[in-house]
């Protein structure tokens, strides 16, 4: 039985290819933790300059957009 099969086992153990197969706790605690990491590594990166140019962009459009509804109210 290879790494990848032992990993994966039949909830109900008995190999039946046609039942729903589960991880080992092990590896998912594993999977768990690495998902973890990346995510804190990527929640903590600053956001890039050009998403920040972007974003203001994006703002001072809406802001004209805001701007021009306002008047024709007017």
């Amino acid at each position: 039985m290879s790494d990848v099969d032992s990993a994966m086992a039949a909830p109900d153990g008995d190999g039946d290819q046609d039942s729903e197969l589960t991880l080992d706790p092990r590896v998912q605690e594993s999977i768990g933790r690495s998902l973890k990491a990346h995510y804190d590594d990527i929640v903590s990166a600053p956001v890039p300059d050009k998403f920040l140019v972007l974003l203001a962009q994006l703002e001072a459009t809406e802001r004209r957009a805001a701007g021009a509804s306002n008047d024709e109210l007017n």
